[in-house]
């Protein structure tokens, strides 16, 4: 793991490059028209189904849900013998231990969010504490929330501050940063949200909390992956990077894979560098898993464990 850096001299974040807009619009588009056929469409099914973050964040989840997402995290591919699993399983601070005491395969992490989830609308040492606890509890990767308002109102520093500290209470587990970028409204800020993030010291960028819309586009994504990039080219130190919000089926999930193969290169498509946020995508890149390889569909329910 990179430790933080040790800003001795301030960082102007106001100077973050800016995003030409329609040049990603023409980008993404570009991607969009790519259509994987035949063993590569396999290869890269499987390899969105390790990549993905089962996900319950809800006010209503209890310890059974949990148990029963921990399950299905195991076991929904048994239907089809050979498949990877799933990357991991995300819960708030409360549900690590649940998750923790019903997980069985080692292959399968326990990310955590933390940092007053989602509105990230509290006090440093409050939101050290919820980092703390969930570590404490057994996890082993943090999703933190950035201080959107502070962001927002050009308190950069401040917000690399509190990303550095929470970084340094993560110790050796890896530590995403949420930008939540449907608040961040422009494509220049969520560049210069990157930037700063990744100069704090996250192991990755994820878009979304996946509580507000629009969440992980690929514009968006796009423009993080560029932040990865730039960093990269400078230090050669790598970034992981996570969209979460909104990716629902194999179609889009595929278009993401091609992106990152694109911009940032193969070395980025392994589940230790690139994740997806999500709950429902599973079946759908179960089934077309499937049909790939027998020519039939099968119903969601069919792999449906929850």
């Amino acid at each position: 793991m990179r430790s933080t850096v040790n800003k001795t001299e301030p960082i102007d974040f106001s100077q973050s490059p800016k995003v030409d807009k329609v040049g990603v619009e023409e980008r993404v588009a570009r991607f969009q028209t790519r259509s994987l056929k035949g063993a590569s469409k396999l290869q890269g099914l499987k390899l969105a189904l390790n990549m993905i973050d089962l996900t319950t964040l809800e006010g209503k989840d209890t310890p059974n849900k949990v148990r029963q997402m921990c399950y299905k995290a195991e076991h929904l591919h048994d239907s089809h013998p050979g498949l990877p699993t799933v990357a991991a399983v995300c819960v708030y601070p409360s549900m690590v231990k649940v998750a923790r005491e019903s997980l069985r395969n080692p292959e399968v992490k326990i990310a955590s969010v933390s940092t007053a989830f989602p509105s990230g609308q509290a006090d440093l040492n409050i939101k050290l504490t919820d980092t703390k606890l969930a570590l404490d509890n057994g996890a082993d990767e943090i999703d933190m929330v950035i201080s959107r308002g502070k962001f927002l109102s050009g308190e950069y520093n401040f917000v690399f501050d509190e990303i550095a500290a929470i970084k340094e209470a993560c110790g050796k587990s890896r530590l995403k940063v949420i930008l939540e970028t449907g608040e961040l409204v422009t494509l220049d800020n969520v560049r210069k949200a990157s930037d700063i993030a990744i100069y704090a010291g996250a192991d990755f960028i994820k878009t979304s909390t996946g509580k507000i819309q629009p969440a992980a586009t690929m514009q968006v994504t796009y423009t993080m992956l560029m932040a990865i990039k730039d960093y990269y080219d400078k230090t050669g130190i790598m970034i992981g990077m996570k969209p979460a919000g909104g990716i629902s089926n194999a179609k889009l999930a595929l278009h993401n894979l091609v992106m990152v193969n694109e911009t940032l290169g193969g070395k980025w498509l392994t589940n230790e560098w690139f994740r997806f946020g999500a709950s429902s995508l599973a079946n759908d890149v179960l089934m077309q898993i499937v049909k790939q390889e027998t020519g039939i569909y099968q119903s969601t329910d069919y792999f449906s464990i929850d």
